[in-house]
Parts: C-alpha cells; sequence; structure tokens
C-alpha cells in the first residue's frame, strides 16, 4: 500500500519552509518512526518520520525545495521490503558494517562538513549518542593539515572561492532560514521599537554563597543543578507581576497586560540564538526552572525544538556573560516590552558600609520600548531585580 509522506502543519505565523536533506534514498527500506527528512523553517528544524515500516519509493521535493503545510514530499510503500543488493555487492557491504552506523548530524554540520570536503568518518561529535554539530565540524577544518586545500580546490564547490596559498578567500553562502529571521526580527525591533536601555551592576556574593552552601542537597533532591539563571528566572517573574507594563505588548492602539509570566530563555545552538519559553514561571519552583532550563538546552543542542517551544512569550533573558561579555545592550524581542541581559561575574572593588572591599559583580541591562515602559518603571523594575538577587532569601519568603 502506498503511503503519502507530507510537509508537517505549519504554524499560522510560517508561511513555508525548506527542505535541508533526505535522510533515506529510493529504494531503502525504512523503519516507523525512523527519521526520513528534515524540513527547517525560520525558528526550528522540523524532523518527518516514517509513518510505518516499508521502501522509500519516491521523493517528490529535493533538498533546498521550498514547501509548504501538507505538501507531498514522497512517496512509500507500507509493508514493502527492499530488494536484496547483488551478489557482487553484498560483500564490500558485509565488510564495512559502519558504514551504515554513522553519527546523526546537524543540518548546519551537515553543510559544513558539504563545503570543506569532509565526511562524518572526520569529525567526531560532542552531540548526544556522538551527534556531530557545526562546532565539531569547525573544530575539525581548524586541525585540517595545511595541504588540505588543494584538494578542496578540486572538487566541485561553487560556494567556495579557494585560491592558491597565500592569497585572499572569500567564501559565499545564502543564509539559513534562522539566520535571515534573527536579521528581519532585529531590524524590525530597532526601527518600530522607541528602544531604551538603563543600567544596573549586582553584588553577586550572597548569591554565590547560598549556591555553594545548598548546591549539593539541592541537585540530591531535586536531581537539578542549581544555577543562578534559574534566581534571575525567579526574580524576573516576582518583578514582572509588581510592574505589569514590562510584562505588557503592543497589539494595533491597544496596550496587553498579560497576567502570566512567559519567559524566554535566550538558548544557542549550532543554527544560531533561539529562545525557548519557560511558561508560567510565576508558579514555578526553582528546581522546576533549573529542569525547564537543562530540557531545553539539550533540545536545541540535538535539533529537536518544536514550534511549541518557541512560540509567545512575554519576557526575555539572554546571558552574555557565559561568552565573556562584560557590557552589552541586549535588543528587544517583539511584540515583548523588554528584555533583560546578565553578564560575566567579575571582582571588583566597590564600597560596602563606607569600606571598598573586593566583591564578585555583574552589570545586568534593561532594554524596553519606551512607547509602554517610562523611565522611572524601568530604573525601579531592574532595582527590584537587584534587590532580589543581592537577597536571594526574599525570593524564597516571597517579600
Amino acid at each position: 500500500m502506498s503511503s503519502e509522506i507530507l510537509t508537517p502543519v505549519l504554524p499560522e505565523s510560517v508561511a513555508d519552509a525548506t527542505v535541508v536533506t533526505w535522510s533515506k534514498q529510493v529504494g531503502d527500506s525504512v523503519k516507523q518512526d525512523e527519521v526520513l527528512v528534515e524540513i527547517e523553517t525560520d525558528k526550528v528544524v522540523l524532523e518527518v518520520p516514517a509513518p510505518a515500516d516499508g521502501v522509500l519509493t519516491e521523493i517528490v521535493q529535493q533538498a533546498g525545495a521550498t514547501v509548504i503545510s501538507s505538501q507531498l514530499l514522497g512517496r512509500m510503500t507500507v509493508g514493502a521490503v527492499a530488494a536484496a543488493p547483488k551478489a557482487a555487492e553484498a560483500a564490500p557491504a558485509a565488510a564495512a558494517p559502519a558504514a551504515n552506523a554513522e553519527p546523526q548530524t546537524a543540518p548546519a554540520a551537515r553543510k559544513l562538513m558539504a563545503e570543506n570536503n569532509l565526511s562524518a568518518a572526520d569529525v567526531e561529535g560532542s552531540g548526544k549518542q556522538g551527534r556531530i554539530l557545526k562546532e565539531d565540524v569547525q573544530a575539525a577544518v581548524a586541525s585540517k593539515p595545511a595541504a588540505a586545500p588543494a584538494t578542496v580546490a578540486s572538487a566541485p564547490a561553487p560556494t567556495v572561492a579557494v585560491a592558491a596559498s597565500g592569497a585572499r578567500m572569500e567564501q559565499r553562502v545564502p543564509m539559513t532560514r534562522l539566520r535571515a529571521r534573527i536579521a528581519e526580527r532585529l531590524m524590525y525591533a530597532k526601527q518600530s521599537t522607541a528602544m531604551l536601555t538603563t543600567f544596573n551592576e549586582i553584588d553577586m556574593k550572597p548569591l554565590m554563597d547560598m549556591r555553594a552552601e545548598y548546591k549539593d542537597a539541592f541537585e540530591k533532591k531535586h536531581k537539578a543543578k542549581l544555577g543562578f539563571m534559574s534566581l534571575f528566572v525567579k526574580a524576573a517573574a516576582v518583578a514582572l507581576q509588581r510592574f505589569p507594563e514590562v510584562n505588557a505588548s503592543i497589539d494595533g492602539n491597544d496596550i496587553v497586560y498579560h497576567g502570566f509570566c512567559d519567559i524566554g530563555i535566550a538558548v544557542s545552538s549550532d543554527r544560531g540564538l533561539v529562545v525557548p519559553i519557560l511558561r508560567n514561571t510565576e508558579n514555578m519552583g526553582l528546581a522546576d526552572i533549573e529542569s525547564g532550563i537543562a530540557g531545553y538546552a539539550a533540545k536545541a543542542r540535538e535539533g529537536k525544538l518544536d514550534m511549541g517551544d518557541l512560540t509567545g512569550g512575554t519576557f526575555t533573558i539572554t546571558n552574555g556573560g557565559v561568552f565573556g561579555s562584560l557590557l552589552s545592550t541586549p535588543i528587544l524581542n517583539p511584540p515583548q516590552s523588554a528584555i533583560l541581559g546578565m553578564h560575566s561575574i567579575q571582582k571588583r572593588p566597590v564600597v560596602v558600609n563606607d569600606q571598598i572591599v573586593i566583591r564578585p559583580m555583574m552589570y545586568v541591562a534593561l532594554s524596553y520600548d519606551h512607547r509602554i515602559v517610562d523611565g522611572q518603571g524601568a530604573v525601579t523594575f531592574l532595582k527590584t531585580i537587584k534587590e532580589l538577587v543581592e537577597n536571594p532569601v526574599r525570593l524564597v519568603l516571597d517579600v
């Protein structure tokens, strides 16, 4: 029985998608729920699984094709068995069983491998179950012998211009859908909002002392590590309830005040920056927040985030400090009215009780839409987060 392989139903906000790669070729056997093809939207990569056991009989949309919801991608014959290889081909196949055991490869990593004439055997995957990430390919490229470019130059690669040794090189590649969407949204944020940023600094010693004292007991009880992000998320949820305009958005001529705190956590993945949403954080404990963040980080690394993970959000937190940023101005994530930026923790001399002491300090930044949020509200909101983090007991006692 023939079965159609269709593009997944896309959300209303996503007009179309791009076929990234087929994991199987015509004539290959497939198992139920085995990934047949990967589809890239401007937010996530969607995996299209096989509906049943059978054989892939037709590929209608090749890699690079633009498709819409429920469009025909290919066909398979349910229950069929792939033809046995010829005797002459069977022996080599038996002699090299590892050929069918290559680790999964992220789409961005696969593209970079092709551009640099690398195979999966040339790259050591650091993802879950050996999944090859973009960073793994970049490391493999960096470690290639100096003579390797000559091989690349002889291979057909129209998007790469490679010159002789010592000459300058250029590489032209199309933007991924995600990168193009990020660029579009950043430009929209800059051009359509009255964005302003206020700054403050936080003494992290009380929080660091609390974490050092309770992190082992916390992990033992909740099976989750106690990090700084969960405290900032909890502090933001408390502050958002005290300052509803920071938790609001503009819809036409109306201001929509949200009675819930759905906080997006900016996460770096091999495809770019993504912002999965922790929903109803006002009702979550620290353990729930930590588990949610860890789960999203793992899904981002493995390319498993779905549309529901990234849709919505009333506020965003981004932590440039993990990359060494000392101070930055985060850009709004429309239609949200504010975004909190965390930065590196550095020991600096500060005045405490008229004494100069060395404390671990963090600069924080709040970018906000001045059309909704007044300066006083923004400054007081950020000061509230500072006070809560510097006295974490207040988060537990809700005072």
